[in-house]
């Protein structure tokens, strides 16, 4: 597999991500599904924005690791929360956890008006090898 990062300015590289990824000659495209703050026994969280980000980044590198992937092959990172001011203080974990396994990704941030029950962020990804 080859990846080519498109970024026709510099000020994204301070924000963890590429405005483009090409990918050519993969091996495999794992799509997931949105992994959120939900422990092993189902039951949502109802703790704070950094808790949740935490959990969610913890349960999407399961959820790739376990289909024999590689948090690395990550190209693209969607970030839906129910609110960005409660995110932004938090926003490094996100970014520290992108540095930690070399992650040049699209991403695209959304709030939304809510997520599943007591849910406060949502992270979904597209990851090649």
């Amino acid at each position: 597999m080859e990846k080519r990062e498109i970024n026709p300015w510099k000020w994204q590289n301070e924000r963890s991500y590429v405005q483009a990824v090409e990918v050519k000659n993969p091996e495999g495209t794992l799509y997931v599904s949105g992994q959120t703050a939900i422990n092993s026994d189902g039951i949502s969280s109802n703790e704070n924005m950094e808790s949740q980000i935490k959990l969610a980044l913890k349960n999407l590198e399961q959820v790739i690791t376990e289909a024999g992937y590689k948090c690395s092959g990550i190209v693209r990172l969607n970030i839906y929360t129910t609110a960005t001011d409660e995110l932004w203080p938090h926003f490094n974990i996100i970014q520290d956890w992108v540095a930690k396994h070399n992650i040049k990704q699209a991403t695209t941030l959304l709030e939304v008006k809510s997520l599943f029950e007591t849910l406060k962020i949502e992270l979904e990804a597209t990851v090649v090898k």
